[in-house]
């Protein structure tokens, strides 16, 4: 497969028109001045040693030097190479609730926002782990299957909000259940459920299924988002806040108490999220009593580099330029082709 790994400099190619327009204008002013003086024929008669085509050879090899060099920036990779790797390390399936009151700032900037944060950290702490990330609300989805790639799991992380899931809720069991059938065939490696939620208004049995989980040998972790005082749910868009039926404004409350009893219930931990990184350091401590196993996967290998042989294709074009005059070379203009030929014929 091709690709350039720098292909913000083929930018640079929109020159090639302007430099084009520019000679050709520069050549149609050249010849208005010569009109002034003159006849053009008869004014050719007096420099028989200007050439007509040189200069326009130098412009096109210097043009296609350009090209070039631009392709040579923007570094031009071919194909690639499948690889099987082994590593040791744990699967991790983190649950983000995506549910509007996610969108409550009683810590900072805002609950999910503050969620993204402490899972972006987690990521990078995970090493040789494998992880997977579900998004839920009402519904519960797979963002990312389990994956070793993490580059692509913060990508996926960023662009995580809560109008993903139009089906509003908090359905913390159906997440969990789905993050048991996302982990891979292994039994012998560490797996856990980090589970990032307000934990209110569930909507069906979440600790029936923490406790399925630990049956399946994952544990579960509860990371509450928010504070017991709550906070009230911002429009986005707007300066309002949600209201109930009777027009009151809606608080959110973080329900630690739920949290709780799911952490028990997976024989994990629960721990507060607040503006500080001691949740993620609880859990990430937590992570490491996990028994490792060897992991398997294939990934791909860098593209190999093919700047070279446009480089060397640049460099042959510049020295044709440095050895192309603009004046005729007076030893091959003596050779006239069709006397040649003539002679030949006898």
């Amino acid at each position: 497969m091709f690709k350039f790994a720098q292909p913000d400099y083929l930018y640079l190619l929109i020159l090639v028109p302007v430099l084009i327009g520019l000679f050709l204008y520069s050549n149609f002013r050249r010849k208005q001045n010569i009109k002034q003086f003159g006849n053009p024929e008869l004014l050719a008669e007096l420099m028989p040693n200007v050439s007509k085509f040189r200069p326009m050879v130098k412009f096109y090899l210097q043009l296609a030097a350009f090209i070039f060099i631009v392709v040579v920036l923007a570094q031009p990779q071919f194909g690639s190479r499948e690889e099987t790797t082994t590593r040791r390390g744990i699967e991790v399936m983190i649950a983000l609730d995506v549910s509007n009151s996610m969108l409550a700032e009683d810590v900072r900037p805002n609950r999910l926002e503050r969620s993204k944060q402490i899972m972006s950290q987690l990521i990078d702490n995970l090493g040789n782990d494998r992880v997977g990330l579900i998004v839920f609300a009402g519904d519960a989805f797979v963002q990312l299957p389990i994956t070793v790639d993490h580059v692509s799991a913060k990508m996926f992380l960023s662009t995580i909000n809560t109008g993903m899931i139009a089906n509003q809720g908090t359905a913390i069991g159906a997440a969990i259940d789905l993050a048991i059938r996302s982990f891979g065939q292994a039994s012998d490696i560490g797996r856990t459920i980090i589970l990032i939620t307000d934990a209110e208004n569930h909507e069906d049995d979440a600790i029936g299924a923490a406790r399925l989980a630990v049956e399946n040998g994952i544990t579960v972790n509860v990371i509450g988002v928010g504070t017991p005082q709550g906070a009230p749910i911002p429009i986005p868009g707007t300066m309002s806040f949600r209201t109930d039926r009777s027009g009151n404004v809606v608080v959110t409350h973080l329900n630690e108490e739920m949290g709780r009893e799911i952490a028990r219930a997976g024989q994990g931990i629960y721990i507060r999220a607040d503006n500080t990184n001691m949740a993620m350091r609880a859990v990430a401590n937590e992570l490491e009593t996990l028994s490792t196993a060897e992991i398997t996967s294939r990934v791909f290998t860098e593209h190999d580099e093919q700047f070279q042989s446009f480089a060397f294709l640049v460099l042959f074009l510049l020295i044709l330029d440095f050895f192309t005059f603009y004046r005729k070379n007076k030893r091959l203009s003596r050779i006239k082709i069709f006397d040649l030929k003539e002679k030949l014929s006898k």
